[in-house]
């Protein structure tokens, strides 16, 4: 049996502290997924479990708020609401971002590749919304009029990237400049 060592177990820690403050009221789309994803892109080693806890991650605290606290919204039990392969696919591709990105840490890297992973899921999931709903016509007026109401929504999720991304990252550099956690 492979022994686990302190810095995974640090790792999975601050991505389920993280994820699960999704559960605290906040202000819209101000949430840790996107930070989460850079996060365990950039700090697990075993590339699989950079993809599946942090995308577990999400799917248990979606399957929470889904279905405990927003039971008014789902008649009925939900596992995957409508959009939620924009959602997601637009997080992989966050991961890969970390893993390709944040090799090597630093914090003007970190804020550059968090301001450009917040509008990929921006762009991504807008076009999700665009594209698979009826609100807007299909064609580039119904577009670009989807990315114009989406800008409102813009400032939670850049805030939720940069606060989480910073909390996530500054915990995990303080802790190996410390010791008490070698992140490898």
């Amino acid at each position: 049996m492979k022994k686990i060592n302190l810095n995974y177990w640090g790792i999975i820690i601050l991505i389920l502290f993280a994820s699960f403050s999704r559960l605290i009221p906040h202000i819209p789309n101000f949430t840790p997924v996107g930070a989460i994803a850079l996060f365990g892109g950039a700090y697990f080693k075993n590339k699989f479990h950079a993809f599946l806890i942090p995308i577990l991650s999400l799917f248990i605290s979606d399957l929470i708020i889904n279905n405990l606290f927003l039971s008014a919204y789902f008649k009925e039990f939900t596992f995957f609401y409508s959009g939620f392969l924009w959602q997601y696919a637009s997080f992989i591709l966050i991961i890969l971002i970390g893993i390709f990105s944040l090799k090597k840490f630093n914090f003007k890297k970190l804020l550059i590749t968090t301001i450009g992973s917040s509008l990929i899921f921006f762009i991504i999931t807008n076009f999700g919304v665009w594209i698979s709903g009826s609100l807007y016509s299909k064609d580039l007026l119904g577009l670009i009029s989807c990315y114009t109401m989406a800008i409102p929504f813009y400032k939670g999720t850049l805030l939720g990237f940069l606060f989480y991304s910073f909390l996530l990252f500054g915990i995990a550099e303080f802790l190996k400049s410390k010791r008490s956690l070698i992140i490898k």
